[in-house]
């Protein structure tokens, strides 16, 4: 068995490395870094890249709506063309900096609600595949297993990674429940550590009413702005590790295939 580990980082405006990641990192194998968007700046951005490179951990973008208000989190009708052109933007923007630091991004995983809305929006799935074709054929995209987004991946000639993620509760299709609703995020933490383990080792989830979904997983997302978030990310490498699951990068998991 093996899975990469990853974690949304970068997502603060103060030039410097945000709030938890410093202690999130060493447990991590994929950073997926704010591109100054929904959240981060060019400094918050080359010293998480920084970061990343001193903890051999690999570099993904992690694009979002222009809405720092609302976190990205706020579902924007925008056209497939304005999406395109804007992922084009911060990808780009984020692999120049850390091409600076001699380091090559590994993959792209859309933000919050351009995540979600490109999970059943074919055409605005690949308006993000083509933007990150665009900037690198080499790039991973990442997307809920059986989305439209991993589809739109596969039809730009891209590597896909289908991700899970540990702190988060799922509806029974296979979706997050969007984080409106009570419930959407787990605070358990052996809860969670548990159900990592199943998702990786049974490949299955627990839905919200109690249902077991099937969710083949290629990566696991740990949230940075979780709280404890490096604490939780430690105890499910441990967990990981314990079980006798390989951890690597996504990208080192493909070279090895």
């Amino acid at each position: 068995m093996r899975v990469d580990l990853n974690g949304d980082v970068g997502e603060a405006s103060s030039g410097g490395p945000a709030g938890q990641d410093p202690a999130l990192m060493p447990h991590i194998t994929s950073a997926s870094v704010a591109c100054g968007f929904h959240a981060g700046d060019p400094g918050v951005m080359r010293a998480t890249v920084a970061l990343a490179r001193a903890h051999g951990v690999a570099v993904g973008a992690h694009p979002g709506f222009p809405d720092p208000e609302g976190f990205g989190r706020r579902e924007l009708q925008l056209s497939p063309r304005d999406v395109e052109d804007f992922v084009v933007y911060q990808v780009g923007a984020l692999a120049a900096i850390a091409a600076g630091q001699g380091v090559r991004l590994q993959h792209v995983k859309p933000h919050g609600a351009l995540f979600n809305m490109a999970v059943r929006d074919g055409s605005l799935a690949d308006a993000i595949a083509r933007a990150a074709a665009v900037i690198d054929r080499a790039l991973i995209l990442f997307g809920l297993p059986g989305s439209e987004m991993v589809a739109a991946g596969k039809r730009a000639g891209l590597r896909t990674a289908s991700e899970g993620f540990a702190d988060r509760a799922y509806q029974p299709d296979g979706t997050l429940v969007p984080r409106h609703l009570e419930g959407s995020v787990l605070r358990d933490a052996d809860s969670v550590v548990r159900r990592v383990i199943r998702m990786v080792r049974d490949q299955v989830v627990e839905a919200i009413d109690g249902t077991v979904v099937p969710l083949a997983v290629d990566t696991i997302c740990v949230h940075g702005d979780t709280p404890g978030a490096g604490d939780l990310a430690a105890r499910i490498r441990a967990a990981l590790d314990e079980a006798g699951v390989e951890v690597k990068a996504i990208g080192r998991l493909y070279s090895s295939d």
